[in-house]
């Protein structure tokens, strides 16, 4: 079993690129550096783009100190391959400028993903998407990455028509604030101390909340939700897929769990869905009954795979079409970085 799309291999004389990291300073954009730097991404040079504040601090790659650059419309000159680790507004502005000064454009923000002519891509399940060479892909939001990883070997095999799905969603979603956030506020609640809540708008610390995102007035879902949801669709080309995601921010620090319900079309086993499983690139099987060993956030922080278990026929539906399995990712992997990096790499092939 594959535990994460493998890096490429690197043939001697192999073209090198020039590659731009929009947002490096960042919680996203530092572990696109880190892994540019551990998957050895065919770097000439690296140039690494942020705000005017930023400017002039250093971080490191391969060993070697790279000053960081004020971004502007001239920072594209000359760079291959850009991956943008900021925010929508950012990425609006600034991707079509590199896209026209020739770049391949890899975005993490929600800029362009719903839009119909951008590819959102996650190479294990539509990798083929990228053999056109876009000039921007958009990288999904974490959930949906995290969860087609293990919803699409599935689908394959037995197609899915509806998942209802909640989410344990770590403060790395929301930035390096939250996570400092989290750590500060659980070192003041031990304390006795209080807390005024600064990056979240509710204690974070031994508490959980639904996600931080506004709620849509109309339906009751708030924009986390309906996000992963659309881009689930679009990931998986199954438009008619029925979803209904419920969103929660728990005091975990980067990796993101999940509990999916699945409808399939046809009667389906728990040993089947294992089987499906056990050799889909990217997901580690973590099934022990037993042992009541399952996905967990610590066991999957840090870690390229996405986690996959607790696999079960759901006991409310008689007829056999459902199952019910709990899945773990790192969130600033899979959910973003490492996305970002594989997409990078079928372009740089």
């Amino acid at each position: 079993m594959l535990s994460t799309l493998e890096a490429p291999a690197r043939p001697a004389g192999q073209k090198l690129f020039n590659v731009a990291v929009v947002g490096a300073t960042g919680a996203v954009g530092g572990e696109v550096i880190g892994c540019l730097e551990r998957r050895s991404f065919p770097v000439r040079t690296l140039r690494l783009l942020a705000s005017p504040r930023s400017a002039g601090k250093t971080l490191v790659f391969d060993g070697r100190q790279i000053a960081v650059e004020a971004l502007d419309e001239a920072s594209f000159t000359g760079v291959d391959i850009a991956i943008f680790a900021s925010s929508s507004a950012i990425s609006r502005q600034y991707a079509p400028i590199a896209a026209a000064a020739g770049c391949l454009v890899v975005d993490n923000s929600s800029a362009f993903r719903m839009q119909e002519d951008i590819a959102l891509v996650v190479p294990e399940v539509n990798g083929e998407l990228l053999a056109a060479r876009p000039s921007i892909v958009a990288n999904p939001n974490c959930v949906a990455a995290i969860a087609v990883m293990a919803l699409q070997p599935l689908h394959a095999r037995n197609r899915i028509v509806r998942v209802i799905g909640a989410t344990y969603q770590a403060a790395s979603g929301a930035g390096a604030a939250a996570m400092a956030e989290l750590e500060q506020s659980t070192a003041a609640y031990l304390a006795g101390e209080a807390y005024a809540p600064q990056a979240l708008p509710h204690p974070y610390a031994f508490n959980l909340f639904s996600h931080n995102a506004e709620v849509d007035a109309a339906s009751g879902y708030n924009g986390e939700e309906l996000k992963a949801m659309a881009e689930i669709r679009k990931i998986m080309s199954a438009p008619e897929m029925r979803l209904s995601f419920t969103c929660v921010r728990v005091p975990v620090l980067r990796a993101h769990s999940m509990s999916l319900v699945m409808e399939f079309e046809n009667p389906v086993t728990p040993a089947q869905a294992e089987a499906w499983l056990s050799d889909a690139p990217g997901v580690k099987l973590v099934n022990d009954h037993a042992a009541n060993h399952y996905p967990m956030p610590n066991e999957v922080s840090g870690r390229d795979e996405v986690s996959v278990g607790r696999i079960r026929a759901d006991l409310s539906d008689p007829t056999g079409h459902t199952l019910s399995i709990f899945i773990a990712g790192d969130q600033l992997l899979k959910g973003a970085a490492l996305n970002a990096v594989q997409i990078a790499e079928v372009l740089a092939g």
